[in-house]
């Protein structure tokens, strides 16, 4: 097993995978940050029985209009949910961006850094309007 800096953890990896030798692949260190962010903006909130509040409230504008309302709406949900349900990061920043060749898509910029190391990152989320797709 590689060395990992065992302060940002470690977890089942996200999508679960079966690694080469039949058993589940694990992310570490900041590649596990990287997915924990993404499966709590893919969760819509109240999808989770026993935890209804987690995830991304994004998902009630899905069939909303592409305009600078929505656009703050879901920087805002994503801000919230974020600094809810990652502790091991600070966001530094949110965008929503409208894209004029898709105009359902709307991409989500996130720069965040990790609060162990103080590691910048990126991470960019498509986020779809109209297409009952997220």
């Amino acid at each position: 097993m590689a060395a990992f800096p065992e302060f940002l953890g470690r977890g089942l990896k996200f999508p679960i995978r079966v690694n080469g030798r039949g058993g589940l692949s694990w992310s570490e260190g900041e590649e596990s940050i990287a997915e924990a962010i993404w499966i709590i903006l893919s969760t819509p909130r109240r999808s989770r029985v026993m935890e209804p509040e987690f995830g991304c409230g994004a998902h009630d504008y899905v069939f909303a209009p592409n305009n600078a309302t929505t656009r703050a709406m879901v920087q805002s949900e994503v801000l919230r949910a974020l600094v809810r349900y990652e502790p091991r990061i600070d966001v530094l920043a949110v965008r929503a961006t409208a894209q004029a060749d898709v105009p359902e898509l709307l991409l989500v910029e996130i720069d965040y850094r990790v609060r162990a190391n103080n590691a910048a990152h990126n991470i960019v989320y498509p986020f779809y309007l109209n297409e009952g797709r997220a």
